[in-house]
């Protein structure tokens, strides 16, 4: 029988943050993150659950963090609850699949976007003025068309409720300063390159992300998720075709229905059909599928 998890309470352990998806405790010398099954949209959380998300996009999240930790340390200290602490054991079966005790870091301010193929907000500002957070981009591109080479769009990391807004790279240089502006601008981009190769040999592209990093006593460190259909844009490669939206492995198919009953992107949300919510289900899992089963990851 599936376990839904909407929201948890655990009462012996102290809540350090509620995020859209993810539920944080603090344990002192650790974080335990919680993947529930809430879905967002317009940065609105949904009333309707997506049954076993959490544990998907928790399964996406750890496959890379272990791909990319040639390139860049993690924060997963373990994913197992038998190998968290004993506070933890009383809530093992909601624990279980959808949860990673993570060492505490020090959060940049900000968003890191790259995009690869241009969609969304950066579809929006190119047919405003042929840029993307400052960048100019070549003439004539149509909507879902690939870059010439992938670009850093930073954008601020809002709070829960509030949207995130993209930003100039100057800008973030004034938030965080040069030097790590460079690196995190550098290491956001390898990451994505390495991800966008090994995805598309699975059949997926990923037309963009956002990554976040922390700082720690050795410095940079990779947090929270990585390349999940819930901080990209997963397109079919074999349906791929440019000039206009793409079918997708992510909440675009979300996004898609809530544009079409005219809700007005503020709380409270519509209820959600039961096929809509299954349909965003089978999404996400097989996107997971498609990157775990069909790939020899190193």
């Amino acid at each position: 029988m599936t376990q839904i998890v909407f929201d948890t309470n655990f009462d012996e352990l102290t809540i350090f943050k509620r995020g859209k998806v993810r539920d944080v405790y603090d344990l002192g010398q650790s974080l335990l993150m919680v993947a529930t099954d809430r879905i967002s949209a317009f940065d609105v959380i949904m009333d309707d659950p997506v049954p076993e998300k959490g544990k998907i996009l928790t399964r996406i999240s750890l496959f890379w963090f272990d791909v990319m930790g040639s390139i860049i340390p993690n924060h997963v200290i373990a994913s197992e609850v038998d190998q968290y602490p004993e506070i933890c054991r009383p809530y093992s079966r909601q624990l279980e699949g959808r949860s990673m005790l993570v060492k505490k870091t020090r959060p940049l301010p900000v968003e890191c976007v790259v995009r690869g193929y241009i969609s969304g907000s950066g579809w929006k500002s190119y047919r405003e003025n042929g840029q993307v957070c400052g960048i100019s981009l070549p003439d004539g591109l149509r909507e879902s068309d690939r870059l010439p080479e992938p670009i850093f769009t930073p954008s601020t990391k809002a709070e829960m409720g509030e949207h995130d807004m993209n930003i100039s790279y100057q800008e973030m240089v004034d938030v965080i300063g040069a030097k790590r502006a460079e690196q995190v601008r550098d290491l956001s981009l390898r990451i994505y390159m390495h991800g966008a190769q090994l995805a598309e040999k699975c059949g997926i592209i990923i037309a963009d992300t956002k990554f976040e990093f922390g700082e720690d006593e050795n410095g940079l460190i990779l947090i929270d998720e990585v390349l999940t259909p819930d901080s990209s844009r997963f397109w079919p490669k074999d349906s791929y075709r440019p000039g206009g939206p793409q079918d997708s492995f992510d909440k675009q198919y979300l996004r898609d229905y809530l544009s079409s009953v005219n809700w007005g992107k503020t709380p409270p949300p519509p209820r959600l059909p039961a096929e809509v919510i299954e349909k965003t289900r089978q999404k996400y899992e097989e996107a997971l599928q498609a990157l775990v089963s069909q790939t020899n990851a190193p």
